[in-house]
């Protein structure tokens, strides 16, 4: 099984929205994806409400089969169109992959 895990940070201003605006398309543009893309196991978004400078703004925790599925939900067009919205929206990234 694979495990990814995704943190952001998002800008305060962007695409013409406020953070609060973007996080909640993020979480929804995110969360559509378990229905769109069937190799996805298991996906958590979840939104930051720690108040600290270390803490990122939201979390994406996703589970594979495969690191192949990995690949597969990565090269999906949904997840393509999500990832290119997140990129603007974006300040800070981190993410790990690994195999259980």
């Amino acid at each position: 099984m694979v495990k990814h895990m995704v943190m952001w940070t998002l800008k305060e201003t962007a695409e013409g929205r406020s953070k609060a605006e973007n996080l909640r398309l993020v979480k929804d543009k995110l969360e559509a994806l378990a229905s769109k893309i069937n190799v996805i196991r298991a996906l958590e978004v979840g939104v930051n409400f720690t108040d600290s400078q270390e803490a990122f703004d939201i979390a994406l925790y996703a589970e594979f089969a495969s690191p192949e599925d990995l690949t597969v939900y990565q090269e999906h067009p949904g997840h393509v169109e999500a990832r290119e919205f997140i990129r603007r929206v974006r300040d800070k990234r981190r993410v790990v992959d690994y195999q259980i």
